[in-house]
């Protein structure tokens, strides 16, 4: 099977994206925990972008060593291959990871081409926008909460053109998070008012 580029965020009602350790751990129980570990099923390599990176580094490399119950998954996270995207030169100290060798686009795609595991990403919404943009994210996870945080960046910014999505599987927690996975929609519906109207006669 072709290689997959997916990726996972956690997002408020109104679209924000930003600083998800301010809203989201309310609403974590054993059925995120599932989503999110399954996003990484199949995964070989981890794209992110700077501030993200800076933000798992500090954190999943102290919370393998310390072997509590989510060593494991930091464990997994430690033993993949890391792609970081900065215009610096950031500190690639956790294991196993490396500054990009050209814009977002052009590694993508050149992942896309060889053999190997999935790539995901988690966070990283720069990253997120220029693949969707460039027409390479093939699944766009989204663990939308029932909370509008009313502050903070969205997911999606002002620009053209449009980006058409299809809805590839849903479910629903019982927390009343909402795990929608996208994918490109390739022929999306067309029409207008007149369309529409016409649909209302019965």
């Amino acid at each position: 099977m072709p290689r997959k580029i997916t990726a996972s965020l956690f997002i408020s009602l109104d679209g924000v994206v930003e600083a998800p350790d301010q809203w989201h751990f309310p609403y974590f129980n054993d059925e995120m925990g599932a989503a999110v570990g399954a996003s990484l099923d199949t995964a070989e390599v981890l794209l992110f972008g700077c501030r993200t990176y800076d933000s798992f580094a500090g954190a999943w490399p102290d919370r393998e060593a310390a072997g509590g119950e989510d060593a494991g998954f930091a464990k997994r996270l430690g033993d993949l291959r890391k792609i970081v995207f900065s215009r610096g030169r950031p500190d690639l100290g956790w294991r196993n990871s490396e500054q990009a060798r050209g814009d977002v686009a052009e590694v993508a795609a050149a992942l896309k081409s060889e053999p190997g595991g999935d790539v995901s990403l988690s966070g990283s919404v720069s990253v997120v926008r220029q693949l969707l943009a460039a027409g390479l994210l093939d699944e766009l996870h989204l663990l939308v909460h029932p909370v509008a945080v009313r502050k903070g960046m969205r997911l999606f910014d002002e620009g053209e053109p449009s980006i058409p999505l299809k809805l590839l599987r849903s479910e629903t927690f019982t927390t009343g998070v909402l795990n929608l996975v996208y994918g490109p929609d390739t022929a999306p519906p067309t029409g207008g008012y007149e369309e529409a109207a016409a649909t209302l006669g019965g």
